[in-house]
């Protein structure tokens, strides 16, 4: 089985190599389509390292954690930078938090956020900064919205999956905007604008895109494998209603 893997790795480390040397000949409009392979084959080559040769697979949520840190980190380079120093990117932590537990999702945006920093998109002394606002605020609101619907206990799917996807995503994101914008109008590198109204109204262009993904990944997740959601009560939600006409009155 090692053998195997490490064959594996090395054949796909020569296909990445090979493709990182192609890159400067390929046109100017598809070039990013080497970044992509590279970062392909680099998932892949995690996949076998974790689950070959770590011998993680038989810790599944070791394993997905360390998926779900590459996936954010993936997302993360999926990103729109202004002269200015603001980037505007999706989050993503909401969906990983209910998939994850805090704990973990805690670490697993620390490692992409270190991916990051190693690539260069990220200076050392905005680390702690994004820190907070790319983890620690969405995995406080998404656990808190959580423990909420827990504690209220309701029997509707519909529940868990709004109050926990949708609504944990948009309020994070909300927090996380005015959180960033207030830092930097105290610094006085960003002072608020005059049309402040008018700017209000595009929060929602990145607010419902990043609580619609979370929502309807939450929603996949809970339809096909509810046993990976480490705060989705499968009991609860998806016991038989019949079961309820039959309990004792």
């Amino acid at each position: 089985m090692l053998e195997r893997a490490w064959i594996w790795l090395i054949g796909l480390s020569l296909l990445a190599t090979a493709v990182a040397l192609g890159q400067p000949w390929l046109p100017a409009g598809i070039s990013w389509l080497a970044g992509l392979v590279v970062l392909a084959i680099a998932g892949q080559k995690a996949r076998i390292i974790l689950s070959d040769y770590l011998e993680l697979a038989e810790a599944p949520q070791i394993l997905r954690g360390f998926t779900f840190a590459l996936a954010l980190f993936l997302l993360w380079l999926v990103r729109r930078d202004f002269d200015s120093g603001l980037s505007f990117h999706f989050i993503g932590m909401t969906a990983v938090t209910l998939l994850l537990d805090w704990p973990l999702a805690m670490l697993a945006g620390l490692v992409a956020q270190l991916g990051l920093l190693a690539l260069g998109r990220q200076d050392w002394a905005a680390l702690g900064v994004n820190g907070v606002l790319l983890v620690v605020i969405p995995v406080w609101v998404t656990e808190a919205c959580a423990l909420w619907v827990e504690k209220k206990q309701p029997r509707n799917l519909f529940v868990y999956i709004f109050c926990c996807g949708f609504f944990a995503a948009a309020l994070a994101t909300l927090l996380c905007i005015a959180t960033a914008f207030t830092l930097l109008w105290i610094d006085g590198l960003f002072p608020m604008p005059p049309w402040l109204e008018a700017f209000i109204g595009y929060l929602w262009l990145v607010i419902f895109p990043e609580a619609f993904i979370n929502g309807m990944l939450v929603t996949a997740l809970v339809v096909f494998y509810p046993d990976w959601l480490e705060t989705f009560n499968r009991t609860r939600y998806l016991a038989a209603p019949w079961k309820d006409d039959d309990a004792p009155r």
